[in-house]
This record gives C-alpha cells, structure tokens and sequence, in this order.
C-alpha cells in the first residue's frame, strides 16, 4: 500500500545544521565576541575533507543552472559504533537547502531504505557511503534526485554518546516498548539518558519503523539542542572541544566563516520526509521503493524549489524506468 510521509517538525533544520556547524555559539556571543582568531581556532578543529572537490562530485546535465540559486549540503550520520568517517552505511541523510537570496531553508530527510541507483545497481540509498564515502553518497543523491549538492557534513552515531555526556545528559520521554530497549530501564517514564542510553534510543530498530528511528534521532539532536542552550559560554567552549574533532566536511573553515553572517537572517520553512510515497518490496532485503522515482523528484522540486512543472531528467526517468521494471511498481 502506498503511504504519504508525514512532514518533519518545522524547526528541525535550524536545530540540526546550528548544532553541527557549532553556529550555536555565535547565537550565545561567545564567538563573536572572542573574534576572528578564536573562530578559526575552533574551526581548525574539525576533521577537513580536503581531497574531495565539486569537480568528483556527479551532478546530471543542466541540474546545476537550474538550482543555481540554491546552496544544498548533505549531512550524514553514520551506522558506526567507532569514530571511523568509512567503511559505514549513512542511517541519516539530511539534504539542507538554502535560497541564497530569499535566506529561506527547507530541509529533507532522505529515508535509509530507499530503493535507488548506486552506481549502476538498485540497492538502499544507505549503502552508497558505505560502497564509495561522501563521494559515491553524493554523486547517487544528485543522479537519483536531480540535486546538485557538492558539500557535506558527517557525524557518526557514536558522537551522539559523546555529546550527550557532554552535555549532563538529556531528558526523553519513553514508551514501555522504547524502555526495553534502553540499558538501564524497564519501564514507561520520563528519563535524563546518559550518553549510551541515548545513543540506544536513537538507534532502535525492532519495535516499529525506519520512519519513526529516524523521529527518534530527531528528537535527540532537539534534546541536546535545548540542554545547550542552558549551558554557559564557558561550558559551550568545552562542548566545542569535544564535539567538532569528531565532525568531517568537506566544507572549508573560509566558507562556514562566510556563512556565519547569514545565519541569522535564514528563515526556516517546511521540511520534508523523501519519499513522499513509496511501496515495500522484499528482494534479498526490504526496499522502500519511490512510486515512482520519477513522480517524487517532480514534487520534490515542486516544494523545494518553487518548480511547478518541473521535467527530471533523462537519468532520473531511466532509473525511474529501472525501478519500475524490477519491482513492477508503478501509478
């Protein structure tokens, strides 16, 4: 049966991308008030992605002067309990999408299972960081979804263990099915996690669905958000510390720089979960397939982009045909 995705909380982005790119302290002062040194001191502290380039990046053709308006970074969080940036599945797939002149932001959660082209197999979006790291990731979400997105940020999972401590712990509200899952408790209630805890919240799987995994991690990242926001500057320069050695982008310490004055200015509007409408399949492994891919990358960028008739591309319509032809899904 098909099944529309409901929209994520309207201030999700703001929450996610301020936490990641540690503008959070330029909204408490701290930053801006130590100066240009400090920031860059701070900054030189993330892992930085150097070798990878807009250039090895896949974008289909005429993708980029259509969306040539639009700065889309890719955030990914890691299926790994070390602090490894390959070799992992990307369980998250945030796309961010900024209008460089209106300021506004949208964002997109790209569902894990989602049956679409890595390289030339159909397989889950999740494998193409695993199979090729932020470059094979990348190069499938701009081919399957007409984007042209060259810059990224990745966590992995276990950095959430990392923050949460940091951060005294958080507060979360859990079923008696989520307690059974958590190290430590057994029954429904409201709990201050501590960072494992946590990172087993986010990370349960058997209970219901990807959908609702993916809520839960969700409501971490916002849990951690509110807790920051308690802290002092002196405690948020600690939180600095600990977490920005374990972020990789490829986004250089210039180019967050120039994004810092922006960020005040950016309106966050609607967010969305992708695919709007999918059917499950079950081949060697369960699939959410897009019915069709075709049909979901038109709304896509009918509601990301303001494009009300928008055509995909070729390469969308091939894979859109592909996915067809294997699953026998279609309108």
């Amino acid at each position: 049966m098909s099944r529309k995705k409901p929209k994520t909380k309207k201030s999700v982005f703001l929450k996610v991308f301020l936490i990641i790119l540690l503008v959070l302290l330029i909204i408490f002062g701290g930053i801006v008030a130590a100066g240009y040194w400090y920031i860059t001191d701070k900054l030189g502290k993330v892992d930085y992605d150097a070798e990878l380039t807009a250039e090895d990046i896949e974008v289909n053709t005429g993708v980029e002067e259509q969306l040539s308006g639009y700065r889309n970074i890719a955030l990914f969080g890691l299926d790994a309990r070390t602090d490894t940036f390959s070799g992992s599945r990307s369980d998250c797939i945030i796309i961010v999408s900024i209008n460089e002149q209106t300021k506004d932001v949208r964002l997109l959660s790209i569902y894990r299972d989602t049956y679409l082209e890595v390289e030339d197999d159909l397989t889950k979006i999740t494998h193409a960081y695993a199979y090729g790291g932020p470059q094979l990731a990348l190069s499938s979400i701009n081919k399957n979804l007409d984007l042209n997105i060259t810059e990224y940020v990745t966590v992995n999972f276990d950095t959430v263990k990392t923050v949460v401590d940091a951060v005294g712990g958080i507060k979360m509200q859990l079923t008696s099915a989520e307690a059974t899952q958590v190290p430590g408790i057994s029954s429904a209630g409201t709990y201050t996690l501590n960072g494992e805890q946590a990172l087993a919240f986010a990370r349960i799987r058997k209970i219901d669905s990807d959908y609702k995994r993916t809520e839960r991690m969700r409501d971490v990242l916002t849990a951690v958000f509110e807790k920051a926001q308690t802290l002092s500057i002196g405690e948020l320069n600690s939180l600095a510390d600990t977490v920005l050695p374990h972020i990789r982008t490829n986004i250089s310490t210039g180019e967050i720089l120039a994004l810092i004055p922006d960020v005040m200015s950016y309106h966050v509007g609607e967010s969305y979960g992708w695919p709007y409408v999918t059917k499950g399949i079950t081949l060697d492994l369960w699939y959410g397939v897009p019915v069709t891919l075709e049909e979901n990358v038109k709304r896509l960028h009918k509601e990301l982009f303001g494009e009300e008739n928008y055509e995909p591309s070729d390469t969308v319509k091939r894979i859109s045909n592909k996915i067809i032809k294997k699953t026998g899904y279609d309108l």
